[in-house]
């Protein structure tokens, strides 16, 4: 398929392809990433909104690691679909075919309104780059850069939200500094053309593998560092509906109110 077409169709999951894979992720699960966690009670009946912090670069193992949890808990018949960075569709589009066959879909509202509208459940990472290449001393910060096209999702279709956090994942290479500003900068001289003319919104300098010493948001693979995952218990708004999605004072309020839970958790998690 054509890249441009890649993650554009809900009908690319496929429950054969993800009880294939269940195996090598529990080899990661157990024995890789030796994954400890909690909370999973907390997951609501029905359709819920699942929001997560992303952690350890595009490699993200925390996120594929509760992919397995939640699949071992639920099977493949309970639908959910997860939004994935319009850039990894283009930059790698092999492996974003195979994501698309365990449920990626594009980050694009109406793709996310497709998912929610098929009944659905649907798992979001609003910080996207910034957040998944956060330096390593954010590590324990919850970074949402302020977008809230989640919560208005969550306030229109009536859904309850389900914090995902992790520790350790985002130990698992080490982010120095985002030189994003200056990449741009050298950028808009003219003088340092971004990938496949698409702007990063990050510029992470780091070391991991396998590069050693990483320059810019290239795929990078974990080192074997512990991850404990947490699903927190379930937020719940005082009004929901069209009118609700639309109020901007309303929107804010909920969105700092999920940003301050999930920062709370975190910090505790961190502090066991």
């Amino acid at each position: 398929m054509d890249k441009q077409h890649l993650g554009w169709s809900l009908n690319k999951r496929d429950p054969k392809t993800i009880t294939q894979l269940m195996p090598w992720w529990q080899l990661l699960y157990e024995h890789y990433f030796r994954v400890t966690t909690d909370g999973w009670e907390n997951i609501p009946d029905g359709q819920v909104l699942l929001v997560g912090s992303h952690n350890g670069g595009l490699a993200s193992p925390d996120m594929s690691m509760m992919m397995y949890d939640w699949f071992r808990r639920f099977g493949t018949e309970r639908l959910v679909y997860g939004l994935m960075h319009p850039s990894a569709w283009a930059v790698y589009s092999s492996l974003a075919g195979i994501a698309a066959k365990t449920g990626a879909i594009r980050a694009n509202p109406r793709m996310a309104i497709a998912a929610l509208e098929k009944g659905a459940s649907l798992l979001v990472y609003p910080g996207g780059a910034e957040d998944i290449f956060r330096p390593y001393c954010e590590r324990n910060k919850i970074k949402f850069m302020g977008r809230t096209a989640f919560i208005k999702l969550a306030l229109r279709y009536s859904l309850p939200i389900a914090p995902l956090i992790a520790k350790g994942a985002h130990e698992t290479f080490f982010v120095i500094a985002d030189l994003y500003e200056q990449a741009k900068q050298l950028h808009d001289w003219g003088l340092f053309p971004w990938i496949f003319d698409i702007d990063p919104q990050t510029f992470p300098i780091y070391l991991g593998l396998p590069w050693v010493l990483g320059i810019g948001p290239l795929l990078n693979i974990p080192i074997p560092q512990q991850i404990h995952t947490r699903v927190c218990q379930p937020i719940y708004f005082e009004r929901y509906g069209e009118e609700a999605s639309r109020d901007r004072t309303y929107v804010s309020e909920c969105y700092e109110k999920v940003v301050n839970t999930m920062q709370t958790e975190l910090d505790l998690l961190y502090a066991q």
